[in-house]
């Protein structure tokens, strides 16, 4: 319920490769001292043997390793990625794209997930890739990259043609096993991807047991979903900025479990449920802040809106906000289902709308100090 934080973080031990197999197209660049951690090479041929190819460099490493992958890469089977690694294209043109009919759960996926293991992998970098989860291809499939993981970086990939989610990260292994909040799944970073084409939602976070908190996303471009564009079910310390979703099948952003979360200066067009969804904790208050909610062509009537307080008494700021409707809906909505809520809004302006701001009963809304 309430917001925690994990009473311990990993440390990350660095270590090297020492065999390789010359099948597997590995080499190794650098120094192989044990004392140092080396730079690996997979090379695929865009073949029915790529998927081993990579996996091979990856069971064949170690922490603190990085693995770079020259591509174009014909994916077979989903590719496990182990934490405590850097993955890298040698381009962010680098392909790798699902092979017909495999309907793979996920192009990339963490090891701790396959795994079920009842705690997250280590650390995973991940940047300069481009993801083909090739949705035409398959009647059936998942994510185009699948993450459980702590700490992670993310970014500069463009992900495409996934027939679920473009990345998920989630708490939850294949077996339903969750990661505790003790284990962690905090202080990770999603920023300068390209998501397009996502059959369900361009990024999903899903929730366990309160474990995926604290992380940031950034400088992000959504277009073309199925579901939301970002959808979070929990989003507990998440700064959530400056990014550009459009062409939305569900909400721009649609944000549970706002506590000390931070969502401005994002822009959104075009959806067709909700602009800015979102549901408030007790305790913390967060920002809804400098975002533009704009309609040109979708179906959505309701721009920024607080639905509920999942308990407590919850405190939001919605301030600097810039609505412009299509000549019908509600710019602002704030309702607190059975519990209670303050918000502070004040300096939004609204237009084309049916309602600029619509306020349920016993929320109270003030202008601020």
């Amino acid at each position: 319920m309430a917001h925690l934080r994990p009473a311990v973080r990993r440390v990350l031990t660095v270590a090297s490769l020492t065999a390789v197999v010359a099948a597997a197209g590995v080499a190794i660049l650098g120094d192989a001292d044990p004392a140092e951690a080396a730079r690996i090479t997979a090379t695929c041929a865009n073949n029915d043997g790529d998927a081993a190819r990579i996996q091979s460099v990856i069971d064949g490493s170690d922490e603190g390793d990085e693995i770079i992958i020259d591509g174009p890469c014909l994916i077979t089977s989903t590719v496990l990625l182990a934490g405590d690694r850097t993955y890298r294209g040698e381009s962010p043109t680098t392909l790798l794209k699902q092979a017909d009919n495999r309907n793979l759960p996920a192009v990339l996926a963490s090891k701790s997930w396959a795994d079920n293991d009842a705690t997250a992998d280590g650390r995973v970098v991940l940047r300069d890739l481009t993801i083909d989860a090739n949705a035409a291809g398959n009647a059936s499939g998942g994510d185009g990259v699948l993450i459980r993981a702590w700490g992670c970086v993310i970014e500069n990939l463009h992900i495409q043609n996934a027939k679920a989610n473009g990345l998920h990260i989630t708490s939850i292994a294949r077996d339903g096993t969750t990661v505790a909040p003790t284990g962690g799944m905090v202080n990770g970073r999603i920023h300068g991807l390209f998501i397009d084409q996502s059959g369900q939602n361009g990024i999903y976070v899903e929730e366990g047991d309160n474990a995926v908190t604290d992380w940031n996303l950034t400088e992000t471009w959504i277009d073309e979903t199925g579901g939301d564009a970002i959808k979070l079910e929990n989003s507990a310390g998440w700064v959530i900025e400056r990014n550009h979703v459009y062409n939305v099948g569900g909400a721009g952003i649609n944000a549970d479990r706002l506590y000390a979360t931070s969502l401005s200066d994002n822009y959104i067009e075009d959806f067709a449920t909700y602009g800015i969804e979102t549901a408030v904790q007790g305790d913390a208050a967060s920002t809804i802040t400098g975002n533009r909610v704009f309609q040109f062509s979708g179906t959505g009537t309701t721009y920024v809106a607080i639905t509920r307080v999942n308990y407590g008494t919850g405190n939001v700021a919605v301030t600097g906000n810039v609505i412009r409707g299509n000549g019908s809906g509600t710019g602002l909505s704030y309702q607190r289902g059975g519990n209670q809520l303050t918000v502070t809004s004040t300096g939004n302006l609204v237009t084309e709308v049916t309602t600029q701001r619509s306020v349920g009963s016993g929320v109270n809304v003030t202008a601020g100090v």
